[in-house]
């Protein structure tokens, strides 16, 4: 069963709504925002956008030495040193932003990996469920405090239509036997819808709500795991690497509906939905092609997402929410 909400609000804005369209007249001073991925892509765009709204913004950043540079003219933002793929790295991230914050009003899970070769991280897990999933499902189990702490926290996490490509493989999560990377990734952008379903039914009583979204198509830094025959192939660039795919965004169209998500009063009392084109998705059939829009019925089943949450609680040994 899946909730009522999961069906579009009737945005006055669409597709080619752009960072700035949506972050026109927002003042955010006295606010803080999270961005993991903030110094590249659509990550940058909306650290840009936030911090010229007032916020101050603090980005996680796995080579925090080009963050900086990528960052040394946006006024009001930090770097901490993390990397998503080591949870050590990400609880001690956890510690030093949580000894820098005292609330949390935003925490924008950006950054991810696409169809990369075969890794291992960890104890041998799967490497894009790992980066994509766990690092973000730790991160937020660490700043929790932070967020409950903060009137009307969002926690706002980056999916794909990508997730349309299968449900999680509760038989074989980590791949040990015939590794395929655009199901890997499907399926880590499914745990990221499931996540954001879980996290917000447990932390809405302290006023913690979560969403999950797809940016759309865009060109960015994510397919850098990819060769430029294969995104030829795919139709997406020409060989110069010009964008001719139909449909796809601009990076700052690509970071407005995670900036709606975390703004917008149309969702205020609302949580656990997956979004796109800066409204509420609606729930596609298990045939539909993925460019057609919506979200699968699997990626926000309740039951799913509260049986994800336990396998990453034992896998991460994170601790359970207070």
């Amino acid at each position: 069963m899946t909730t009522p909400d999961q069906q579009p609000l009737g945005s006055s804005f669409s597709s080619a709504t752009t960072a700035e369209d949506v972050m026109a007249g927002l003042d955010l001073s006295g606010t803080t925002a999270l961005v993991t991925g903030g110094y590249s892509g659509l990550g940058l765009e909306t650290t840009r956008a936030l911090a010229a709204a007032g916020a101050r913004v603090v980005v996680p950043a796995r080579r925090p030495e080009i963050a900086r540079g990528a960052l040394q003219d946006v006024k009001g933002c930090e770097v901490v040193a993390m990397d998503l793929a080591d949870l050590g790295s990400v609880r001690a991230a956890a510690v030093q932003i949580g000894e820098r914050l005292d609330r949390l009003d935003f925490l924008m899970a950006v950054a991810g990996v696409m169809a990369t070769p075969e890794r291992r991280v960890g104890p041998g897990w799967e490497g894009q469920l790992a980066t994509n999933h766990f690092g973000h499902f730790v991160l937020t189990s660490g700043l929790y405090p932070l967020l409950a702490a903060t009137e009307g926290a969002r926690v706002v996490v980056n999916s794909s239509a990508g997730h349309t490509l299968t449900d999680i493989r509760w038989h074989d999560p980590h791949f040990r036997t015939g590794y395929d990377k655009w199901l890997a990734y499907g399926q880590a952008k499914t745990a990221n819808v499931l996540f954001a379903v879980h996290l917000d039914a447990l932390g809405r009583d302290d006023g913690v709500r979560a969403f999950a979204l797809h940016p759309g198509k865009i060109i960015t830094g994510l397919q850098r795991e990819m060769s430029s025959e294969e995104q030829m192939d795919r139709g997406w660039v020409d060989e110069h690497g010009n964008v001719i795919g139909a449909g796809f965004k601009t990076p700052s169209q690509g970071a407005a509906t995670g900036l709606w998500a975390a703004t917008s009063p149309l969702l205020g009392g609302l949580g656990g939905l997956y979004l796109e084109d800066c409204d509420v998705a609606r729930v596609s059939a298990p045939e539909e092609p993925m460019d057609d829009g919506g979200v699968r019925d699997y990626a926000i089943a309740p039951e799913a997402a509260a049986r994800l949450w336990e396998l990453s609680l034992a896998a991460t040994g994170a601790p359970p929410l207070p």
